[in-house]
C-alpha cells in the first residue's frame, strides 16, 4: 500500500490490531476464517479501510488495516468487532451454544502504528527540518 488521496487529505497509515475470541475460544475454524475474510471484504468496500492482511490463530485474530484519518482506532475495532459478530452469528447459529453470554469478541484488544519505511528518529527529525531551507529558517520553529 502507499499514500491514499481522499477529497480532503492524503494519507499513509497503517495499524496492526488483535484482539481474541470471548473467553478465549479457539472457534476460528477454517470455514469461520473464510466468513470473516468475506465479511472484511463487504466492511471495505462501505468504509474507507483497507485489510492489507488478516490472520488468526484459533482463538484470536491479527488485522493489519489502513483507515481514513477521521476515523479512531477503537473506532475500527467497535466496527469490524460488531459487524463481524453479527454476520458470524447469522452464518453460524451454533456459535450462541459454545459462546454463553451472546458475544463473538472480548472486550479488549490490542492497537499499534506501523511504519513502512522509517522510525521515530527519522520522523523526528523531518518534523525538526520543516521551514529550514539549506540551514536558514524560513519560518518559526513551534518545537523544541
Amino acid at each position: 500500500m502507499g499514500v491514499t488521496r481522499s477529497n480532503h487529505c492524503v494519507y499513509d497509515t497503517h495499524y496492526h490490531i488483535v484482539f481474541p475470541v470471548k473467553y478465549r475460544k479457539s472457534l476460528l475454524s477454517e470455514e469461520i476464517k473464510g466468513a470473516i475474510l468475506e465479511i472484511a471484504k463487504e466492511i471495505e468496500e462501505r468504509y474507507e479501510i483497507e485489510f492489507e492482511k488478516v490472520g488468526t490463530d484459533g482463538n484470536h485474530i491479527h488485522i493489519l488495516c489502513s483507515f481514513h484519518p477521521k476515523y479512531k482506532g477503537s473506532q475500527i475495532v467497535g466496527m469490524f468487532k460488531s459487524i463481524t459478530a453479527r454476520e458470524l452469528f447469522k452464518r453460524f447459529p451454533e456459535l450462541r451454544k459454545k459462546l454463553w453470554g451472546g458475544e463473538f469478541w472480548s472486550d479488549g484488544y490490542y492497537l499499534a502504528t506501523v511504519s513502512e519505511r522509517g522510525n521515530w528518529n527519522t520522523v523526528k527529525q523531518y518534523v525538526e527540518n520543516q521551514g529550514k531551507t539549506m540551514g536558514i529558517t524560513t519560518q518559526p520553529t513551534l518545537w523544541n
